[in-house]
Parts: structure tokens; C-alpha cells; sequence
């Protein structure tokens, strides 16, 4: 049913009240939408809108035979489950005892983890490279974050490599080295996994009747139940969730029947060109039969749906299409942000040594290495201004006192460290989910202060790292964590820094690699 309202002048509705009724059929209970969130035209203009707003019962949007779908469902999974090539999908096998169950739950939870907010094609390769350093969850938790985050390094978000590290060690210290076989404790005991990651692991490894809903298969699922409305609120999820429980509850193979929505999700009923022509569940998809016309039941009238939300219908068609669901809302917009990153340089003769500072182990680019930066500083900053603050953070990161100076001196045998340069190198932007950030890069040149790089003012031992690399010097226990260290020009690609810090150590590189001066 599509239903046209004309809107009189805007000047003319009344301005007392904070709300306005949505026009809807009798038959449905009257929502109310802030007006604030609605965009109020001019004075004269006369706005025309057409919504699909059939009434139907709530039942609608929950799955009456699951027994019926699951084998369409599965028989396609079995054509297409290894078109993709991922090295962590294996048969179920029941046969495997304890030790073995444990270990394919270890190889699924590495690869969900690596599959958050990055796709599969680049997981591949990280995931076979990760399994070869850590084949065990035992490997794993004898490592450290250096050495997991090198192994990360490209994927992004990096607080997930450190959740991996800690949870494996609570792993072996806590539960014998095996993680939960359910997904009510795997969710619950372990670090970082939340209730689609236990479900997905826990079903796939353990067979446990368990859903899993990560965006492909909310998708999916929201298409498959015609459910229009907005897809992160409680009402959404609950009956998402509900849909996606009662698809594998009852199932003889659990891990596959998700995997088998999961793969269809991605691959099939996807964001804006959906093959509906090759879904396995196209008979009984809801949005198909809304967007087809075909004749729906509308079902009891005294259970009506109030969770949906009325369809906007583009001019000229009188029923919505399955790209209409789930819908649509509105991104926030990413935050804009500049910092100014200081690339800074001691040499003596042709040894050329630059500053590292290892970032916070929790939140963005937790545990990376990094130049030294200013985050946060106004855009309006002038370049004297961004001089400063590289004089700031050197006078609080060494030891000793800094004596600015013009340009380069004979300083070979001085103990004084000396600032002979700070030049401009220019700007790079890198855009994580939820942040535009701006690096201004400046290149700062050190000398002096004898034949080693200055002493820094944190550390817990020696701050130069060895020429062949970014290895730090052998530290006991107790020691605390090096917070900043001096790391060779050979070592510098290979230090743990995040893509981001790549991109700002090309661009100074480019500032003398033009002039052969290595």
C-alpha cells in the first residue's frame, strides 16, 4: 500500500509542539518522530512524499519453518564453500577429541578476530603467516606485543592483536589451554569475543546450536523477514537475533548452517546488487515477495508490528525493492583531526639514528611505535608554532639540555646535543573508521652530545636499538616497558609502526633520497 501525505505550508503547522504524528492507516498504532530530526522546509515550499506503509502482523518477522530451508541452504554451501580458498574452513568432525576440538576453536578465533572490518582476501595471507609463527594458543601466549604486532602489522585496529595475546595467556595460565567449548563461557571468560565471535567459533568447532549475526547476516536476515527498521536499535536486534537462532537450532551440522548464512551475506545478498536469482532462500524471502508484488498474508491484525518503520518509495514505483532493507541510517560523520609528527634525527658522521615512542597499550594503534607527535593541535597552527612543539617534546624525552642552533657545526667532539635543523617535509592524511587525521611531518636533525645517541629520559635499560634492527636490549622481568628508543635508519621499516607511520616515514625520506644523501 503506498500512501501519499501532502504537507501544507511549513509556516502553517503549528510550532507549540515538539512532535508530529507519521499519517498511517487506522489499523496501526500512530508513532511520533521528533521534528528536529526531520529537515523543515521554506516557509512556501510544499514537500510530497510517498511511503509503502502496509500494516502486518509482528509474527511476520520471525521464521515459522527453518527445517525447510536448511536444506537448500546447506546443499548450495557445499558447492561454493571453498570457492574463496580460506584455510581456516574445515569440515566438522565429530571424531576429534578434546585437545583437537580446542585447537580448530584456536584457528576460528584467530581468523574471526583477523576478519573484523577487513575482508577475506587480505586475512588469507595474515592468517597463514600468523599460524606459522603461532601455530598453538600456547605459542601465542608465550610471545609479546612487539612480536604479535609485527605480525599484525597492516591489518589495522590494533587493539585486537593485543586482546589476542592477553586473552591466550589467560588462556593456558587460567584454563588449561583450551578455550571455553560453549559459547556462554567463551563470551564471558575471554578477552575481546563478543556474542556473534563465540557463536561462531562455538559452533563451528564445538557443533553448539548457537546463531551468530555479524553485518552480513543481519543483512540477510533483515531482507529475508522484511524488517524496516533502524537495525542497531534493541527491537531490531532482538528479532534478528531471534531469526538467526531459529535457522540453526535443531541443525545436525550448526557450524555450517552459519557459515553457510554468513558466506550467503557476503556473496549473495550483498549491500546494493543482490543475486537473488542464485539465493538458495529466495522462496521464502519476504523482501522478494514485498518487491515482486506477490500476494502476502498479512497476518493477525491484533499482533500488529510496531517496530517497523514506514518505507520511502522513489517516484514512479509502488512497492519497495530488497535493497530497501535493513534500513538505512545515517553514518557519522568522521571526526577531522591534525597532528604534528616530528621525525627526529641524532647522526654522527654517516650513523644515522631516529626516535621512536611506543604508544599506550590500549586504544587507536595501541602498543605501535610511533614518531614523536603532537596530537590534537589546533589547524590554525603556524610553523613556528610547529617548531615548538618539537622542542617540547625533545626537551621532555631527553636527557640532556638541547642548544638550538642555526645550521650544523663541527660537533664531533662536543657533549652538547644540538638542533641543527627543522624542516618542513608536508602533510599526510590517513583515515581510520571514525577519524580524518592529518600527520604535519617536520624533519628534525640532532647532533652532538658524543659518539652514541642522546640519553633518553624514560627507559628501563639501554634505548639504542641495535643497528640490525629494532631489537631492544635484553631487559629482566621486572624492568618496565621502554617507553621511547633510538632505532638505526636500517631499522626503522621494520620497527612495529602502524601503516599511518609508514606513510609519514616515506615522506621524509623522499626529502633526501632525491639527493643520494643515505
Amino acid at each position: 500500500m503506498v500512501k501519499r501525505t501532502r504537507r501544507k505550508d511549513f509556516s502553517e503547522e503549528s510550532s507549540s509542539s515538539e512532535f508530529e504524528p507519521i499519517p498511517s492507516s487506522n489499523k496501526r498504532s500512530r508513532r511520533r518522530r521528533p521534528l528536529a530530526a526531520r529537515k523543515a522546509p521554506s516557509a512556501s515550499q510544499t514537500v510530497v512524499s510517498e511511503t509503502y506503509d502496509t500494516p502486518h502482523s509482528l509474527s511476520q518477522h520471525s521464521i515459522s519453518s527453518p527445517g525447510l530451508m536448511r536444506p537448500p541452504l546447506l546443499e548450495w554451501y557445499s558447492r561454493v564453500h571453498a570457492t574463496r580458498g580460506m584455510p581456516w574452513r574445515k569440515p566438522f568432525d565429530p571424531s576429534l577429541d578434546a585437545d583437537a576440538r580446542a585447537q580448530r576453536a584456536y584457528e576460528v578465533w584467530i581468523s574471526e578476530i583477523m576478519l573484523q572490518q577487513t575482508q577475506v582476501a587480505t586475512v588469507i595471507p595474515y592468517y597463514n603467516r600468523w599460524m606459522e609463527s603461532f601455530p598453538t594458543i600456547k605459542d601465542l601466549a608465550a610471545s609479546d606485543i612487539d612480536t604479535v604486532n609485527s605480525m599484525w602489522k597492516g591489518l589495522g585496529y590494533y587493539s585486537r592483536a593485543a586482546r589476542l595475546l592477553a586473552a591466550a595467556k589467560k588462556v593456558v595460565e587460567e584454563l588449561d589451554g583450551r578455550l571455553p567449548d560453549n559459547a556462554k563461557d567463551m563470551e564471558t571468560l575471554i578477552p575481546g569475543v563478543g556474542r556473534y565471535t563465540a557463536g561462531a567459533i562455538c559452533s563451528i568447532a564445538f557443533n553448539e546450536q548457537v546463531p551468530v549475526l555479524d553485518g552480513n547476516v543481519s543483512r540477510l536476515i533483515s531482507r529475508f523477514l522484511a524488517i524496516h527498521a533502524p537495525p542497531k536499535s534493541k527491537a531490531s536486534l532482538d528479532l534478528l537475533w531471534k531469526g538467526a537462532q531459529a535457522i540453526v537450532e535443531g541443525a545436525t551440522c550448526a557450524g555450517d548452517v552459519n557459515q553457510a548464512l554468513i558466506e550467503l551475506g557476503s556473496t549473495v545478498c550483498k549491500p546494493l546488487k543482490p543475486d537473488c536469482g542464485s539465493c538458495p532462500l529466495r522462496p521464502w524471502c519476504r523482501a522478494r515477495q514485498i518487491s515482486e508484488k506477490e500476494e502476502v498474508e498479512n497476518g493477525d491484525i491484533e499482533d500488529l508490528c510496531n517496530v517497523c518503520d514506514p518505507i520511502p518509495v522513489s517516484e514512479g514505483l509502488d512497492a519497495p525493492s530488497v535493497t530497501t532493507y535493513p534500513m538505512k541510517v545515517e553514518r557519522k560523520k568522521q571526526r577531522e583531526e591534525l597532528n604534528v609528527v616530528s621525525v627526529v634525527e641524532w647522526r654522527n658522521d654517516d650513523d644515522r639514528w631516529f626516535l621512536l615512542c611506543r604508544r599506550p597499550e590500549g586504544g587507536l594503534l595501541a602498543g605501535l611505535h610511533e614518531f614523536p607527535t603532537s596530537p590534537e593541535v589546533p589547524t590554525s597552527i603556524s610553523p613556528s608554532e610547529e617548531s615548538e612543539t618539537a622542542m617540547t617534546l625533545l626537551s621532555s624525552l631527553i636527557k640532556s639540555p638541547l642548544d638550538p642552533c642555526s645550521g650544523a657545526e663541527d660537533t664531533a667532539g662536543s657533549t652538547t646535543v644540538r638542533l641543527v635543523k627543522i624542516e618542513r617535509a608536508g602533510d599526510v592524511l590517513h583515515v581510520f573508521s571514525h577519524i580524518r587525521k592529518t600527520y604535519r611531518v617536520q624533519w628534525v636533525v640532532l647532533e652532538g652530545g658524543g659518539t652514541c645517541p642522546p640519553e633518553l629520559a624514560q627507559r628501563s635499560t639501554s634505548a639504542v636499538a641495535r643497528k640490525q634492527g629494532s631489537k631492544k636490549s635484553k631487559v629482566s622481568d621486572s624492568s618496565p616497558e621502554i617507553e621511547s628508543m633510538w632505532v638505526h635508519f636500517d631499522g626503522v621499516e621494520e620497527a612495529n609502526i602502524g601503516t599511518g607511520v609508514q606513510k609519514v616515514w616515506s615522506l621524509v625520506c623522499s626529502l633526501w633520497l632525491p639527493k643520494g644523501n643515505k
